[in-house]
């Protein structure tokens, strides 16, 4: 086994250690710490497989970003697990049904993703064997497989070829231009969905309650000085009051 098996999984054991504390933990606190720490081991799978912008991404966009957000809301909510962990194991049956579906659904994609035929195989083999050998060739020789890679390159990116890659840039490239080329239309879709809940939770915000008490922020800035304060005249000295009269005087 050598370093890099060793730290996949190293990775892999934390990472699943952290996600069963997810689902499990008392305190919602200690549950929101333990995905930061299960998005940690993620990046650094990541890492490992070459995938550096995901990687990075990964620890932005959700431990910088999400996870402060949902650390932030659970503090603050200071929600009561009691109540919502009753009747757990009533509806455990069912969600753990639903769970094993799920998995096996996803091992079926998967592991399609890592049976290559024969054919691919050899193709890959013809896409690779040519940059291979630039290194011991002279420089017509090298050209002349350049140019071979690149032909074999354009059969590979060919519908039948499967899932045989050869990276010929870095990964931050690739994935830019498969994103703004062939997947074009399904990120679009996606920013319009994501803008439709932003204006749904911006429009949430924005409903009427009794409790509440707002302000118009234009009639505060129209307001004018004889509108709210009122001079009333009243003399300097104010009169003495009446002398009580005497048992003296009433008899």
């Amino acid at each position: 086994m050598n370093v890099k098996s060793a730290l996949f999984y190293a990775f892999s054991a934390v990472m699943l250690f952290a996600s069963f504390r997810v689902i499990t933990a008392r305190n919602p606190v200690h549950a929101a710490l333990y995905l930061v720490l299960a998005f940690f081991q993620a990046s650094g799978v990541w890492m490992l497989l070459k995938a550096e912008f995901l990687s990075i991404a990964l620890v932005l966009v959700y431990v910088g970003a999400v996870m402060v957000l949902f650390l932030f809301v659970v503090m603050m909510l200071d929600i009561n697990i009691d109540s919502i962990r009753q009747g757990f194991w009533k509806h455990f049956p069912l969600a753990a049904t639903v769970g094993a579906v799920i998995a096996l659904e996803l091992a079926a994609v998967l592991l399609g993703g890592f049976r290559i035929s024969e054919p691919q195989k050899q193709l890959a083999a013809q896409v690779i064997a040519p940059a291979a050998v630039t290194a011991v060739v002279s420089v017509d020789a090298a050209s002349m497989a350049v140019d071979a890679a690149s032909a074999a390159l354009a059969a590979a990116s060919a519908p039948d070829v499967g899932h045989v890659v050869v990276a010929q840039a870095s990964n931050t490239k690739a994935l830019g231009i498969l994103l703004y080329t062939e997947y074009l239309y399904p990120v679009q879709v996606a920013a319009l969905i994501l803008l439709v809940a932003l204006i749904a939770a911006i429009a949430l915000t924005l409903r009427a309650r009794k409790d509440s008490k707002f302000q118009n922020a234009g009639d505060q800035v129209r307001v004018k000085a004889r509108d709210r304060v009122e001079l009333v005249k009243m003399d300097a000295v104010k009169p003495a009051p009446a002398a009580p009269a005497t048992e003296e005087t009433k008899a």
